[in-house]
């Protein structure tokens, strides 16, 4: 009988929610643990075999020289990467010190900051090397991680919704917070998959699975302006979550920064 495909999951900067989502799937697990050879898996198990792997599952964003060296012989080990959570496509909530001083929070926080080894930024793990597919959300859901690796064992791509947020509080017949009430909300920008929990309780969308495909982020802060937010309580919407370093909220975030021409910065 032929070897089941070896499957590997590493954690890097993040705080194992993504991976606690694999663990969670509990019956299903065992459906995918005979047909997967789970080698290397610490949250779970000790057993620990080096590569190579057929499959990769990749959690936390790079933010030490260490890490930066394991991330690239995981990629080499890897037949298959997929990165999991925000974090790992994203940066996660611990980007946010992209934005600032990362050598000062060291001097803030550690009593001897010269034994820390930290990279100045906090970033995904496509910044580093090539990932073969990701899968947000902070953390992801669990049943799209179980689509991932029944895609992958049958060699097929993932069937998952690349729509935004907007559409599932249609279908769930949810009344848009933005028009009602002028609640902030991320929706029109964010990538399905929690269901649309947020709106469904009055609250708007905080970006927790990162921005949709082809997001329209001018048109959403020209909107949020317009119910009376200025630019820079617009930039701490899209920057203070676990996403918002995520390319195309940077993008946005920095573009508002930037001074109008010929005037002064922004407020």
């Amino acid at each position: 009988m032929a070897a089941c495909p070896r499957l590997a999951v590493f954690k890097f900067a993040s705080c194992d929610g993504c991976q606690l989502s694999l663990l969670s799937l509990e019956d299903e697990l065992l459906t995918v643990a005979d047909r997967l050879d789970i080698v290397y898996f610490l949250e779970a198990t000790s057993r620990v075999e080096p590569g190579p792997y057929d499959i990769a599952l990749v959690e936390g964003s790079i933010t030490t020289p260490d890490d930066l060296a394991r991330i690239e012989q995981v990629r080499r080990d890897a037949k298959y990467l997929v990165t999991i959570g925000a974090c790992a496509t994203a940066g996660g909530i611990q980007a946010l010190r992209n934005w600032g001083d990362s050598a000062e929070f060291l001097r803030a926080v550690y009593a001897t900051p010269s034994y820390i080894e930290s990279l100045a930024t906090s970033t995904p793990i496509s910044a580093h090397v090539r990932v073969d597919f990701e899968l947000r959300g902070c953390p992801i859901d669990k049943y799209q991680l179980l689509e991932v690796l029944q895609a992958l064992l049958a060699g097929r791509r993932p069937r998952l919704p690349a729509h935004s947020v907007c559409l599932d509080c249609k279908r769930r017949g949810t009344v848009c917070v933005v028009v009602a009430q002028g609640v902030p909300c991320l929706g029109p920008v964010t990538h399905a998959g929690c269901g649309a929990i947020c709106p469904s309780y009055d609250r708007g969308c905080y970006g927790c699975y990162g921005p949709c495909a082809q997001p329209n982020l001018a048109s959403l802060t020209a909107q949020l302006g317009a119910n009376g937010a200025t630019p820079r309580e617009t930039i701490v919407q899209l920057r203070s979550s676990f996403n918002g370093y995520a390319a195309e909220i940077r993008a946005e975030s920095d573009r508002l920064e930037l001074p109008p021409p010929g005037g002064a910065p922004h407020g």
